[in-house]
């Protein structure tokens, strides 16, 4: 059997999975989309953040929205990231809030499409389903902000004393950003469910 035949044959097993299953199918589909993009973050992440490192916006610090306190009686942020390094003490900066949503921006950009075209098979209006996801976006994008609050700095002391400051920083912002994804996961699925629910494409 050629390689053409064992790709038919593959084709025809998936579709008609596909056809017995379109939910699991498609929520397959869905995981592996998302994972692709969450290793994309991961690669993305520590990427910007060491070139945004190198400018003066590590020393501007950015904590808005205040919500409460914390233990110690400091105001808890929802955007918390104060000024200087994360190895010298501080929270990053507005470099290290602009490296997050520039990373999550930019692979919701491409998750948005993938998803669209290749899991939901969606031709609805892409203008308005682009403007609900945006929103959707936005509002995950605070949530996980106010979240890691509670795990960031715990997450980086951890790691950069066991495996030194370069080294651990790394694997703190894989961590950091593969927690996001994992929320962003969970939650986008079922808006996309709606975003692209009218209108689908006929399945290939």
């Amino acid at each position: 059997m050629n390689r053409k035949t064992d790709d038919t044959a593959e084709k025809g097993l998936w579709n008609r999975f596909k056809g017995s299953h379109p939910a699991i199918a498609e929520f397959l589909v869905f995981f592996i989309i998302s994972n692709g993009v969450t290793i994309l973050q991961m690669v993305m992440m520590p990427a910007i953040k060491y070139i945004f490192s190198l400018t003066p916006l590590v020393s501007t610090s950015f904590q808005i929205l205040p919500m409460g306190h914390n233990l110690d009686g400091s105001i808890y942020y929802v955007f918390d990231y104060a000024s200087g390094s994360i190895g010298a003490g501080g929270g990053g900066g507005l470099a290290y809030f602009l490296a997050v949503e520039i990373t999550l921006l930019s692979a919701q950009i491409i998750n948005f499409f993938l998803q669209r075209n290749v899991t939901f098979k969606s031709n609805t209006s892409v203008v308005k389903a682009a403007v609900w996801y945006f929103i959707a976006w936005v509002i995950i994008s605070v949530g996980a902000s106010a979240l890691q609050g509670l795990y960031k700095t715990p997450i980086y002391n951890f790691f950069m004393g066991i495996m030194g400051e370069s080294a651990g920083m790394t694997i703190a912002d894989i961590i950091t950003m593969l927690i996001n994804s994992v929320i962003s996961f969970w939650v986008f699925f079922p808006i996309m469910k709606i975003i692209f629910k009218d209108k689908k494409g006929t399945s290939n």
